[in-house]
């Protein structure tokens, strides 16, 4: 019976869009012993016996866009649908006598709240490297061999026994640190041999808040540059680290350099400049309200 509810899950995600989900055992957040014991999933809802995580890719086009409005929509997008899917999946659990609950896509309310604690309750990275959808990079984000980072995740915790999928046991991070060396905070810093970079969230934060000003959240440039996932090739889009590394520093020289026209005229237009940025304004005077001003943050 497990197994046949395994394949019904797997089912329903797929038919609602999502493009990867995977399965993990409450005991391997033990086994595995990296997240502190108040964020493990029976921390969060004791009679849990299974996480399920389900992720909705990006297409990288639209990420190579960054920071611009269609790559802002494209977050708010898939964010919404990730959220109606694990509502979803968790009442189609409950109607079959498995009781479930969902944590939704970020678990912040703010970047307010961000600043006073820079952290959420769950983290669905985890959850899906325990799931067996990928491991985690450099960047602290979840490569993927589909998409590399450029998939959101939302888990659904529920009180059904399902056959777990395996952990990735091999690092699909190559470790080429692009990064870290496009991050337009610095916010990371390799550390030699380590399998994580030295993640500076405050600096993180502080370009949320800046693009979230200007109606261009999130940043998502680790996202973007990283060079693992099979969606590279769909779009044709291998090798091109050194495109990525010279152009801030091309776009300065020149604005209208060719090799990067098409992102520069997506980022022309729809989104506030600095100034009506700091004015709090859009273009025909309305305030923005303050809930409003700062409720998305990074990627995760």
């Amino acid at each position: 019976m497990s197994a046949k509810l395994k394949a019904q899950i797997v089912r329903f995600c797929k038919e609602r869009g999502a493009d990867m989900t995977g399965f993990a055992p409450v005991e391997r957040w033990d086994e595995y012993d990296e997240v502190p014991s108040d964020y493990r999933p029976q921390a969060l809802w004791e009679p849990t016996r299974t996480v399920i995580v389900t992720g909705f890719s990006l297409p990288l086009p639209i990420v190579e866009t960054t920071p611009s409005v269609p790559h802002m929509e494209l977050y708010r997008t898939v964010n919404s649908a990730l959220d109606r899917l694990a509502y979803d999946l968790t009442r189609y659990l409950n109607s079959l006598g498995h009781a479930s609950f969902y944590f939704t896509h970020d678990g912040f309310s703010s970047l307010k709240a961000l600043r006073r604690a820079n952290l959420a309750a769950f983290s669905h990275v985890m959850a899906a490297k325990y799931a067996g959808l990928g491991t985690i990079g450099l960047s602290h984000c979840l490569l993927t061999p589909q998409f590399g980072p450029r998939v959101r995740f939302v888990s659904v915790f529920t009180k059904a026994f399902i056959p777990p999928d395996p952990v990735i046991d091999h690092d699909l991070c190559i470790h080429c640190e692009l990064c870290a060396r496009c991050c337009p905070k610095g916010a990371l810093t390799a550390k030699g041999n380590s399998s994580l970079a030295d993640y500076d969230k405050s600096a993180c934060l502080d370009m949320a808040e800046t693009l979230t000003r200007q109606r261009l959240y999130p940043c998502g440039v680790c996202i973007k540059v990283c060079p693992v996932g099979k969606d590279r090739d769909l779009y044709d889009q291998k090798g091109i680290g050194r495109k990525y590394l010279r152009e801030r520093e091309i776009l300065e020289a020149d604005p209208e350099a060719t090799a990067y026209r098409s992102w520069t005229h997506i980022r022309k237009y729809g989104a506030l400049d600095e100034a009506e940025a700091a004015d709090k304004t859009g273009t025909i005077g309305i305030r923005i309200p303050e809930k409003d001003k700062d409720n998305h943050g990074p990627i995760q």
